[in-house]
């Protein structure tokens, strides 16, 4: 299936009801501010109610799967979107970051039966990094529908 056919599968639902959270981190924010505004005009989209919307921010990648355990606790999610954005370096320091974050965020999802929708970018250039956090291809939007998406089955 390709990617444009794919896309519009996901038919837009009344979601005003969901408890939905993101967390977000900072380190490359340009890059993260853009995720986060994807998935917050996703999260509209669907109906969310802006007092149901519950956005925290987190140093870095690392740190998203903590926060996003004590934030579905704390708030009784229904749904949840990390978004983070790790890029390769000079060493294998994105391929450990990015496997911790990931089994994390898994751990998280399974543990509380809160959908995640995974939304922290892992790529070899900023440049790789811009490309997926705007427009159409904003992987911020499309870690908020597969959340919301998996919330209302």
């Amino acid at each position: 299936m390709q990617r444009k056919e794919f896309l519009k599968k996901a038919t837009i639902q009344n979601a005003s009801k969901l408890k939905v959270g993101i967390v977000a981190s900072r380190f490359n924010d340009d890059i993260t501010d853009e995720l986060l505004e994807g998935a917050r005009a996703v999260c509209r989209q669907w109906g969310v109610q802006e007092k149901n919307l519950h956005i925290v921010r987190v140093y870095g990648s690392f740190e998203i799967p903590s926060a996003a355990q004590r934030l579905i606790r704390r708030k009784k999610l229904d749904a949840l979107v990390a978004l983070g954005c790790i890029v390769k370096g000079e060493t294998r320091h994105d391929e450990y970051l990015a496997n911790a974050t990931t089994q994390g965020l898994m751990r998280v999802q399974l543990d509380e039966a809160v959908p995640v929708g995974l939304g922290v970018l892992t790529t070899n250039t900023l440049a790789q990094a811009r490309a997926r956090s705007r427009g159409a291809h904003n992987h911020g939007a499309q870690a908020a529908r597969a959340a919301l998406e998996a919330a209302m089955n």
